[in-house]
């Protein structure tokens, strides 16, 4: 863990950084909304932290790549490094502008292709969360508030909370019907959507998380966080999920019954 003590330690000063601008301009009459090539919103929110992480970065590890939704890849100041931070600014920004308080800032340093280090923070509902390999999973309201988190021990799909986003996506993946057919068999299902539901997952408050598509800045920070906490996240093929892939994340003993669901013919 020593190696990455140092990087969490960091990660939460770029988080406190984050909260102050995005927590300054969450419900702002004056919040400036704009539409990217893919449709989906900007804020003067979103840029802003983006470009207040990424100086602070420059700055504390200019040995390290950075890569963040607004603003795309930077190499490193230093030269070739293996290293990488990826950052989402904001994770929901459609609640974000709506004054919908599930929003939060996405922190993960990658080795290689590999996740290290994740950290969620999700002010304005006054929590946070944060891994590292070989360290835990943790959550409060910050580095000094915290308690280890881990996944439940649920074993049977008629005992599961089922969380899930994006029906629409989901169709477009021809796997509408295996999701509610799952969410019919589960004990409780609903879509809490974005970063959430992997957190309440890795917290033991759910059992099942899935979506059918995610960006890296969207995954990176949520893998060592479920996986540190005991559970298992994959894609559909059950590698660790990646760039545009579905992320599958359960409390471990249900993964293989929920892959094989959705890994199965489409219908």
């Amino acid at each position: 863990m020593a190696g990455y003590a140092d990087d969490l330690a960091l990660a939460h000063l770029l988080a406190d950084t984050a909260d102050s601008i995005s927590m300054g301009r969450f419900r702002a009459l004056d919040l400036r909304v704009e539409s990217k090539p893919d449709l989906t919103p900007v804020s003067d929110a979103d840029t802003a932290v983006e470009q207040a992480l990424r100086s602070t970065l420059q700055r504390a590890r200019p040995r390290d790549g950075v890569l963040g939704e607004e603003f795309g890849h930077t190499a490193a100041a230093a030269g070739p490094g293996s290293r990488r931070w990826v950052i989402d600014p904001i994770d929901g920004t459609k609640n974000f502008v709506r004054g919908v308080p599930i929003w939060g800032t996405l922190i993960a340093l990658l080795e290689g292709d590999r996740p290290v280090a994740g950290l969620v923070s999700a002010p304005a509902l006054g929590r946070r969360w944060w891994a590292a390999l070989g360290h835990g999973a943790y959550a409060g309201k910050h580095q000094h508030a915290a308690t280890r988190i881990k996944v439940s021990g649920v074993r049977r799909l008629a005992d599961a909370s089922f969380c899930f986003a994006s029906l629409n996506g989901w169709a477009e993946t021809g796997r509408l019907e295996a999701i509610v057919d799952l969410s019919l068999g589960a004990w409780r299902s609903r879509a809490y959507g974005d970063f959430y539901g992997y957190m309440l997952l890795a917290e033991g408050a759910l059992d099942v998380m899935v979506e059918p598509e995610l960006s890296l800045w969207d995954v990176a920070a949520l893998i060592p966080i479920v996986t540190e906490a005991g559970g298992t996240i994959t894609d559909l093929a059950g590698r660790s999920p990646g760039d545009k892939t579905a992320a599958i994340a359960t409390n471990g003993t249900l993964h293989e019954t929920i892959l094989t669901a959705l890994a199965g013919p489409k219908r």
